[in-house]
């Protein structure tokens, strides 16, 4: 066993009220919501920290901090050009490290 933090790809939960939204969403909205999902879980950083930290990913998604005065807090992912996003925490542990999603919306 080794002291070293895991690496992506990452463990990724939902909370019961952000798979219940989720899965209540049209199916082309979730395949956009899998394809943000597929980029998350295999970020280096899910905390896209730093100035243009989240540039490697496709235009139409975005990442921010939830407040900015909590850099290690949530983080909001804009999906489908702002017309959806979700927020989710990331939980740095060195066994099993996850990105848990609490909130979901479309429009």
């Amino acid at each position: 066993m080794t002291n070293r933090f895991m690496g992506p790809p990452w463990q990724m939960d939902w909370t019961l009220k952000a798979q219940a939204a989720r899965d209540a969403l049209p199916e082309h909205v979730r395949q956009m919501i899998d394809a943000a999902r597929a980029e998350l879980v295999t970020a280096g950083d899910p905390y896209f920290r730093g100035i243009d930290a989240d540039a490697g990913l496709p235009e139409d998604l975005h990442v921010e901090p939830a407040r900015s005065s909590d850099p290690k807090g949530s983080r909001v992912l804009y999906f489908d050009n702002g017309h959806g996003w979700l927020t989710y925490t990331f939980v740095r542990r060195t066994e099993d490290p996850q990105i848990v999603v609490e909130q979901i919306f479309w429009q």
